[in-house]
């Protein structure tokens, strides 16, 4: 019989924030850091410890420590102390993959600075994983993984290890943990005398599902402190475990002796969300705290479409590098995706907190977007301030997209009023001036362009400059909508008012009673505030759609469930109706009304939604925009809104890095005794439904919730109302998540915004357009007091049938560089190329971490770099 060897993995699991708020597991992290560092120095036995995976633990104890930081150097450097991949220890399905790419980016920096990276991509508690996540290991330089939550319990799914595949045939060698979790050997680190008991216990465990020799223990839980006596442990178990071996390892050490162990491993493909009888997986968390993941949506939005791009462009430019500024965005929005942050599985002092934490990272993108286009168009604030202009206006734009791209743009322009005085009266004279007026604007050919005015309102503006204190001003705001002439990919252009000159455009967009129509489809509101969408390409027409629905929750923060004998209570009017864009180049209604909502006691506890929706048709664009302005005054009830498809195919999901296809499984909750099935599922920016005419997708600008009802129905979360972070009656999941907290901010009373679109689906090729025409559109830029500005010549193009574009940023560390990356969403290996307006000097084809480099060979002068996409895979250039 072969021997076996235990390796000895002593590890903590650290929350940074969970049931108490972050200061609190601050406090406690420093104690027990502190402890470990000095038993790390002194005791032989604990040859190393893991620290969770999370470097931002470290960041967090130097922050309160730094006379230590050198001795935790040593201890990093000395591999005694494992630390990283990750900054934090996310949630992997609520991200976007480019931010899961900036978490390990961080991770990565932070761990070299510290001396050495765990090369595993350690994710020990999160609550399921996608189906990139091997893509990511291996961008990351990694071949190892561990996992918990998703996996398990399925038939073919009784061992602990095995190869798990990417859609884009990334692979890695991934380790299971057992049933327990990391906690498997938390006993075994007692005071106890004797541990013969728990080691049996522990070690049938593990043997149960060994499918190789060697076999990892790992030893810690949540906030648990080193061992007092590991060597002793060691000893103990060693002495049990004759003629077998025992020894204390690093994981990556376990990872490198049982290598040939993983090679005849079975092989996984796909997302990781469910372990039936294994363990809990907690899906129940996708839903919750939803005004909170739109708000992380919308920032990871605006980082990566805007202020990335913008920072790297102005940088080619010989501008300034925003990286700093960039990084401290990142760190702030990575720092909210802490798995139970994100995940809404936190005490109402930890999402204040996040919400706090958003705020700041607006603010540093929103400086970056404001700097970096000034920058990028010629624009200086300082010179128009000492050369006294008030009233030079001009609108840049700028395409956020690597195509050439026109379309219709929604600005809103500043006109100046009066001086607002700050400070003691002195001897200055406030200026006025004559406010908004009627204007056209042209183009760079000096034509006027299609405008129309949406809104006009008084309100305050006020110019920044760096020498010269701020300018505040009363100004009157006016909202166009203009249809903008076609800007190449990532290019610019200046457009300047002058006199009012009335210019029809070629496609319009009107308001018919309660409907809205453009030459690609009508949109009808009902007297329920639902919407009856005609496609007139296809003859296709959806009835019902967005109708609003409650249904009572007597869940928790991690897990829906359904409230006994309830009934959903549906949207049924009646509305106010009124017209808040005429056309011809946006048509939009807004609708009123109020509808009730089912509480945890059924029909006995009602509660009131007050709705307002605004629906918008641009004149060149199929997608139906939806602003649905919610204010909820209800508790204990889940909030959804329907989309009837009218087929039961399946769906094509988005996902990170891609999509998937989703039939309608049925799901039974016969069996079930650790947690019942989870119905929803989670998408990123689209689910898209074919039909016999035509198909109908739904849109968002991220991460949303949805479930694929038996009829083909699609129904999104728009929001869960939940009074506890954790309970301990649910039928579907006995027994306490976390610790009991009473959580009256998870009800999410109060205003919320959602925004989604809805249009016909025409191709998979066609969604990823229409989802970046609707959310990431070319972006206008008032600026009021422009001297001399220019839009820099050409752009930036990305071409190659079905490639979608990921990003545009400077790249990580010091060196100068500009990093583009893009997916193959298709079956099939597709060939693509980056044109450059402006040549570059090289370009190397990298890893997602935009390590080992590769070159490539410029041609057109360095105007065009040729790679390659392996079907469903990424392909990351960086130019110089």
């Amino acid at each position: 019989m072969a021997t076996l060897t235990f390796h000895l993995i002593f590890h903590t699991h650290w929350d940074r924030e969970w049931h108490l708020p972050r200061a609190a597991f601050h406090a406690r992290l420093i104690d027990m850091l502190d402890d470990l560092l000095d038993r790390l120095e002194r005791d032989a036995g604990l040859q190393s410890f893991l620290l969770d995976g999370q470097t931002v633990l470290l960041e967090d104890y130097v922050r309160a420590r730094p006379e230590r930081a050198e001795v935790v150097r040593a201890l990093v450097q000395a591999g005694r102390l494992q630390v990283g991949p990750w900054y934090v220890l996310a949630d992997e399905q609520i991200p976007t993959a480019e931010s899961l790419v900036r978490n390990l980016l961080l991770g990565a920096a932070d761990a070299a600075s510290w001396g050495g990276r765990l090369p595993v991509l350690y994710s020990p508690d999160a609550f399921g994983h996608p189906e990139c996540l091997p893509e990511l290991a291996r961008g990351a330089g990694m071949d190892a993984a561990v996992i918990w939550r998703g996996l398990g319990g399925a038939s073919g799914q009784q061992g602990d290890r095995y190869r798990w595949r990417s859609p884009g045939g990334a692979e890695v060698n991934l380790w299971h943990l057992p049933p327990s979790g990391y906690e498997i050997g938390a006993d075994l680190a007692g005071d106890a005398g004797s541990i013969d008991e728990a080691w049996a216990w522990v070690r049938g465990q593990l043997i149960g599902r060994a499918t190789g020799h060697e076999i990892p223990v790992f030893i810690g839980a949540d906030h648990h402190a080193a061992p007092r006596d590991a060597a002793r442990l060691h000893e103990q178990l060693s002495e049990l475990e004759r003629p077998n071996r025992v020894r204390v390892s690093r994981l990556d050490e376990f990872f490198a002796a049982a290598a040939a162990e993983f090679r005849a491993a079975p092989l996984l493909t796909g997302p990781l969300r469910s372990s039936p009888g294994y363990t809990w997986t907690l899906q129940g968390v996708h839903g919750t705290r939803a005004p909170l993941k739109r708000r992380v949506s919308l920032a990871e939005l605006w980082l990566t479409r805007a202020a990335e791009p913008l920072a790297a462009l102005a940088r080619r430019r010989n501008g300034r590098d925003y990286r700093p500024m960039l990084e401290q965005a990142w760190r702030g929005l990575v720092q909210c995706q802490f798995h139970d942050t994100i995940c809404g599985t936190t005490s109402d002092v930890v999402a204040r907190e996040t919400e706090s934490r958003l705020a700041s990272v607006q603010a540093y993108a929103d400086e970056v977007v404001r700097s970096a286009a000034f920058e990028l168009v010629g624009h200086d604030p300082d010179r128009a301030r000492e050369q006294g202009v008030t009233q030079s206006p001009a609108l840049a734009l700028w395409n956020p997209a690597p195509r050439a791209r026109d379309g219709i743009v929604i600005v809103d322009c500043t006109f100046f009023r009066r001086d607002v005085p700050v400070g003691s009266p002195g001897g200055r004279t406030p200026r006025t001036g004559r406010g908004a007026h009627a204007f056209s604007l042209h183009g760079p050919d000096g034509i006027p362009l299609p405008l129309q005015v949406l809104d006009r309102r008084t309100g305050q503006e006020r110019l920044d400059a760096r020498r010269h204190y701020p300018d505040q001003d009363e100004v009157d705001r006016v909202r166009v909508a203009l249809r903008v002439p076609t800007l190449p990919g990532f290019g610019t252009a200046i457009l300047t008012p002058g006199a009012s000159h009335v210019t029809r455009p070629a496609e319009t967009a009107e308001v018919q009673a309660r409907s809205l129509v453009n030459r690609h489809v009508v949109v009808t509101l009902d007297h329920t505030g639902a919407l009856l969408l005609y496609d007139r390409a296809s003859g296709a027409r959806w009835l019902d759609v967005l109708r609003l629905e409650s249904e009572g929750d007597a869940g928790d923060t991690y897990t829906y469930w359904p409230v006994k004998r309830d009934r959903a209570v549906r949207s049924q009017g009646p509305i106010r109706v009124r017209r808040v864009a005429a056309g011809p180049l946006v048509a939009g209604l807004e609708a009123r009304w109020a509808m009730r909502a089912v509480g945890r006691s059924g029909g006995r506890k009602r509660g009131r939604v007050d709705v307002r929706l605004t629906v918008l048709l641009h004149a060149d664009s199929s997608a139906v925009r939806c602003l649905i302005d919610v204010d909820n005054q209800a508790t204990d009830h889940r909030l959804r809104a329907r989309v009837p498809t009218g087929s039961t195919g399946a769906a094509v999901v988005g996902t990170q890095f891609g999509h998937t296809t989703q039939g309608i499984d049925p799901v039974s909750e016969s069996g079930c005794t650790l947690e019942a099935p989870t119905r929803t599922a989670p998408a990123h920016r689209y689910v898209a439904v074919p039909g016999e005419k035509g198909g109908v997708a739904i849109f968002a600008p991220g991460f949303f919730e949805y479930e694929r009802t038996a009829h083909g129905d699609v129904l999104v979360t728009l929001l869960r109302a939940v009074g506890a972070l954790s309970r301990g009656d649910l039928p579907g999941r006995p027994g306490h998540a976390a610790w009991p907290t009473a959580t009256p901010e998870a009800q999410c009373l109060g205003a919320t915004r959602i925004e989604l679109a809805i249009a016909p689906f025409r191709s998979l090729e066609s969604l990823e357009e229409t989802w970046e025409s609707v959310f990431t559109p070319v972006r206008g830029l008032w600026i009021r007091d422009a001297i001399g500005l220019a839009a820099p010549g050409g752009g930036i193009t990305l071409e190659g049938a079905g490639l979608v574009f990921s990003t545009l940023k400077p790249v990580a560390g010091g060196d100068e560089g500009t990093v583009l990356r893009c997916w193959n969403p298709t079956d099939a290996r597709a060939a693509g190329a980056w044109r450059f307006a402006e040549p570059v000097q090289s370009a190397h084809r990298t890893r997602l971490d935009e390590g080992d480099p590769v070159p490539l060979v410029l041609e057109a002068h360095g105007k065009v770099v040729r790679f390659a996409v392996e079907p469903r895979a990424t392909a990351t250039i960086v130019v110089r």
